[in-house]
């Protein structure tokens, strides 16, 4: 992604326009201002620092491990919120709030002053579509999480701030169709993008923008035909990449099936922390935590086409990886694993096989040890870790250069399934066109998996757990519980680890409270006119 490579150096200079006493209002404290701040190529910039507001790998791992797919096994906020204890004062309420609008601020401060500079008025406009499009992501977000939140579209002064009151989801979520309706004209498709600006959000990644919108408002028929403008080519020419694997390496960055992804680069703009604290230490991770479940584990098909407690199928409890749809193996790490002897730490040593179960590593070379045991706190405790997103490119301190995917094609595809399923269009056509090319990518070639087999079949929790499956480990399983109100179902359970670690954690979710977060405390304490969510 070229934009980032300029983030940086002006990261310090905006941080200064974007820091203050109030989340919803950080007036400017150092030597710039309006007057002698803004120039053509610092208007540039401010787009980039904007895109890098907008979303991160962070972000990204934070929400999944909210969801049923990993579990925090460190404690911390995300382990208060899933169990049910969560109070509007803890951090992870008050941080996110405050993080997206600082991203709204540094929106509001571009789209405030940017009419006055002496750009090329097609730059210009398209300069602007961005700048709300990113805006438009930042309240989407909050709304998912908070409902009703404050909502501006000018830059406000501390004292608005301190008096402001909630605007209703609904208002924001139209303003948010709107402006992708006014926007997508003046960004590029993905064929007229030039490969020096890969990265930027082009007139499909509005247009996706615009169905997750209404994917989740259940709005079936909008769903329906934004998605299939997107499937026709109307924006750009988009199809899945051969490889599943592939979509999260490296050197396939920028592929055919990516419509928008957070942008890294090697050594400049990276991420790690995350991918450190959750692969095994057996390759170079530390204290893992935020690891896969059983669950997760559970939902794939084997390769027959069968669920693992289908009558019929060929699971084998003593061998419970073997013959399973290879997603699961491009997305977790289980006892066994193959880890075709990658080599890291300057050929310290070779890992052949990651061995769980045993509480030791199988390798070869000189070193040996006991680095996988699942138990202790620096243990591997539910005999799971994540593949996805490992980047063998890391440097020895973890900081990956490898983007981080926000919007693909497959996803269109499978909300393009669900529209068609939920108003009672889905049939053989549909069918082939969604989830027989997913799978068939994925390495199916059994009739029962790529027929479409209407009769008996629960189509929708077919195609539910499709979106589990492919799209896991990428940050939108909770969006997804949450949308379809099955709360108490995946999230008010007993979340456990493989068979041979015991692990097993209480997942606690009241219906009457935890589909919405509570507004965080510090924001009440400057402002009593927010209200609270019920029930907190």
């Amino acid at each position: 992604m070229k934009l980032t490579k300029y983030i940086t150096v002006f990261a310090a200079c905006v941080a200064l326009l974007c820091t203050g006493c109030n989340d919803l209002e950080q007036p400017p404290v150092n030597r710039y201002t309006d007057a002698n701040f803004w120039t053509p190529e610092r208007a540039e910039y401010l787009v980039n620092m904007a895109y890098s507001q907008m979303y991160d790998a962070g972000r990204m791992f934070r929400d999944e491990a909210l969801s049923d797919n990993l579990t925090d096994t460190h404690g911390g906020d995300l382990q208060t919120i899933r169990s049910g204890t969560a109070n509007p004062a803890i951090g992870r309420f008050s941080d996110e709030w405050s993080s997206m609008y600082r991203g709204i601020k540094t929106c509001h401060i571009f789209l405030g002053n940017v009419e006055a500079q002496d750009i090329a008025d097609s730059r210009k406009a398209r300069m602007i579509a961005e700048v709300r499009f990113i805006r438009a992501y930042l309240y989407f977000r909050l709304t998912n999480f908070y409902g009703d939140v404050p909502f501006f579209t000018t830059d406000i002064t501390t004292e608005e701030s301190n008096t402001i009151s909630r605007t209703p989801k609904a208002e924001i979520i139209a303003f948010i169709h709107q402006e992708m309706s006014e926007i997508i004209p003046n960004l590029p498709s993905r064929d007229e993008l030039p490969a020096a600006e890969n990265g930027r959000i082009t007139k499909a990644a509005a247009a996706m923008l615009d169905a997750r919108a209404y994917l989740y408002d259940s709005q079936w028929s909008n769903v329906e035909s934004v998605c299939n403008s997107i499937m026709s080519g109307a924006y750009g020419s988009y199809s899945l990449f051969p490889s599943y694997a592939g979509l999260f390496e490296t050197e396939n960055e920028y592929n055919q099936e990516v419509i928008l992804d957070r942008g890294y680069l090697e050594k400049i703009i990276t991420w790690g922390e995350d991918q450190q604290d959750m692969v095994p230490p057996s390759i170079g991770g530390r204290t893992p935590d935020r690891l896969p479940v059983q669950s997760l584990v559970d939902n794939y098909l084997m390769l027959s086409g069968y669920t693992i407690n289908e009558d019929g199928s060929d699971y084998d409890p003593e061998q419970p990886y073997n013959n399973r749809d290879p997603r699961l193996t491009a997305t977790v790490i289980y006892d066994g694993y193959k880890w075709n002897s990658q080599q890291y730490w300057d050929g310290f040593f070779n890992v052949e096989t990651i061995a769980f179960a045993e509480g030791y590593l199988q390798q070869s070379g000189t070193f040996t040890g006991t680095f996988d045991a699942i138990t202790g706190g620096n243990g591997v405790q539910t005999g799971y870790a994540v593949r996805k997103w490992y980047s063998p490119q890391a440097s020895l301190d973890w900081s990956s250069g490898l983007n981080i995917i926000m919007m693909r094609y497959a996803d269109v595809l499978l909300m393009y399934a669900e529209a068609m399923q939920e108003q009672g269009k889905m049939n053989e056509d549909v069918w082939n066109k969604t989830i027989r090319p997913i799978r068939q990518r994925a390495g199916f070639t059994a009739a029962k998996a790529l027929d479409y087999l209407p009769t008996g079949v629960d189509m929708r929790r077919v195609i539910r757990n499709e979106r589990r499956t492919e799209l896991a480990v990428e940050g939108l399983r909770y969006y997804d519980i949450i949308r379809w109100k099955v709360g108490a179902e995946h999230l008010n359970v007993n979340v456990d680890g493989a068979g041979f670690t015991g692990y097993s954690f209480r997942y606690q979710f009241d219906t009457s409270r935890d589909y919405l977060w509570p507004v965080p405390q510090s924001q009440i304490d400057l402002n009593k006119n927010l209200g609270q969510n019920a029930n907190y």
